[in-house]
């Protein structure tokens, strides 16, 4: 008997009066009543808020040495040394990153540079080698002839976010045998797109 008597208090509350059993008539709750009812009754939802930051973004680039020594070599002898850590950053944050690093050079020469104190710049082999990367990218060497012109010697592919490639070219040069002595200067020149 004690739930149906719980059911009607309830429902006489809800419709803002209370009915007591065998009661002749309602009796209307005081407003403090209904106050309390109304404050604590739930609201029927949680609050959202929405969030936002942003991922900065920068720049592709690239480092190389500001000079290099390849050693010492006779007429009809091939002279080969390390450029030096030649690394590409690629701080773009792209979803799918892709760069190509290429590399051309000058006639190497001595002296003053006649055709005879002339090595040309075609007689030089530029090899990637060994890359280290950072990050999520797939690096990939290839062995170029250099020229006055630029030749793709790194790709970088499936890059995600950013990331890095480092490596140590070797520049092979193929002195003739009809070179003239001297110390022959030129230059390399790599760029990264």
């Amino acid at each position: 008997m004690f739930t149906p008597v719980f059911r009607i208090l309830t429902a006489a509350v809800v419709m803002g009066i209370a009915l007591f059993p065998g009661a002749a008539s309602a009796v209307a709750l005081r407003p403090a009543a209904l106050s309390y009812w109304s404050s604590n009754t739930p609201s029927g939802s949680d609050p959202d808020t929405t969030v936002t930051f942003a991922v900065t973004t920068g720049a592709l680039s690239m480092t190389a040495p500001v000079s290099a020594n390849l050693g010492a070599g006779a007429p009809g002898t091939t002279i080969t040394g390390a450029l030096g850590a030649v690394t590409v950053t690629d701080d773009r944050a792209l979803l799918a990153a892709t760069w190509t690093a290429t590399a051309s050079a000058t006639d190497w020469t001595t002296g003053g540079g006649t055709p005879a104190e002339t090595i040309p710049v075609t007689d030089t082999t530029y090899t990637p080698g060994t890359i280290t990367t950072t990050g999520t990218i797939t690096a990939t060497g290839t062995p170029i002839t250099l020229a006055h012109s630029a030749a793709p010697a790194v790709t970088g592919t499936a890059g995600v976010g950013n990331n890095t490639a480092t490596w140590n070219p070797a520049i092979a040069v193929a002195v003739p045998a009809s070179a003239v002595g001297g110390t022959y200067t030129g230059t390399v020149t790599q760029s990264v797109a």
